[in-house]
């Protein structure tokens, strides 16, 4: 009971906040230079973590694909495709993120 009665709070406190932040002032449509400006600096955060990460992810499957053929050295072919398309995997992701980011801007850029 005491579950469900702090899931209910939970959710009417949340849905009463919801209308304040989406609340919008209704006020002029110029261009805001200091909203662009923290777009862009969103975007350039938010690629370089995305490109640490990938960067990460990459080293350590290189690293582990590695050391498996080096522990056996016949099954350097069935490792590499893996690794390939893994690899790729990643490295789209950091992909996709610089293309969300490039839209963010441009259309923060025409709002």
């Amino acid at each position: 009971m005491r579950k469900f009665l702090v899931t209910a709070l939970s959710t009417i406190a949340f849905l009463s906040i919801a209308a304040v932040a989406f609340a919008q002032d209704g006020g002029s449509s110029k261009l805001d230079p200091t909203g662009l400006m923290v777009v862009c600096v969103a975007a350039s955060f938010s690629m370089a973590i995305a490109v640490v990460a990938a960067a990460l992810a990459q080293a350590s499957g290189l690293k582990s694909a590695c050391e498996g053929i080096a522990r056996n050295p016949e099954a350097g072919g069935k490792i590499m495709q893996p690794l390939i398309i893994g690899l790729a995997f990643i490295e789209s992701l950091a992909i996709y993120v610089l293309v969300v980011n490039l839209i963010l801007l441009v259309a923060n850029s025409y709002a």
